[in-house]
């Protein structure tokens, strides 16, 4: 079984990810992005697009980050449905729960005594964007803005990179009345790297066998 249409104008010679393909492809991208938030998290930072907006309001409300995440992701998994198409939304629903289920679990087999903001900042943003871009080449999101941004790529060619930390600076404009400035600072150090894999690494044409 094989994903459909992965071949493009932009990557003719791409071929087929089989069903194997992807669940690995997928499963890579929620254990990069469960870890990476966790490690934000830890340190009480945000950080860019769905995943901050869930991390931002874990810090008003008494609920785990897996809960948030999912319930904030509903408006977006609907435009989604209408923008990207029925698989995609699919693949996104299924990465969403699993996401928000792994997130739960990491605290519960990981045990952190101490990490400096700049580890967390560097390596959290860098795994989020590992993920995000896993997911990517494997027709999926985390849902909420990766959903959006994956939308004006394909749509208008708009780098998804760049779309995203536009998206971002609102998540972060939010975050300023709760945060203290010096970790804002950092947060937006996370979701630079976070967004420089997208900017580097999803071109078209850079891999075959994918769909972006």
């Amino acid at each position: 079984m094989r994903s459909a249409a992965v071949p493009t104008k932009n990557n003719p010679l791409a071929t087929a990810h089989t069903l194997k393909d992807d669940i690995y492809g997928l499963a890579l991208g929620v254990m990069f992005i469960a870890v990476g938030l966790n490690l934000l998290k830890f340190s009480g930072m945000v950080t860019g697009g769905i995943a901050g907006i869930a991390l931002l309001i874990s810090y008003y409300l008494p609920l785990s980050i897996g809960l948030l995440f999912t319930l904030v992701n509903i408006p977006f998994l609907v435009f989604c449905y209408f923008s990207m198409g029925r698989a995609f939304t699919i693949k996104t629903l299924i990465v969403s729960i699993t996401l928000g289920l792994a997130t739960q679990a990491v605290p519960m087999l990981i045990t952190i005594s101490y990490l400096h903001p700049l580890f967390a900042a560097l390596v959290g943003g860098t795994f989020i964007g590992m993920g995000i871009l896993s997911l990517a080449r494997h027709n999926a999101s985390v849902g909420g803005t990766g959903g959006v941004t994956l939308w004006l790529y394909r749509r208008f060619g708009i780098n998804a990179g760049k779309s995203q930390m536009a998206l971002d600076a609102l998540v972060f404009l939010l975050s300023l009345i709760k945060m203290p400035l010096l970790l804002l600072l950092w947060s937006a150090l996370s979701a630079l790297a976070m967004n420089a894999m997208l900017m580097n690494w999803h071109k078209p044409g850079r891999y075959q066998g994918g769909d972006a």
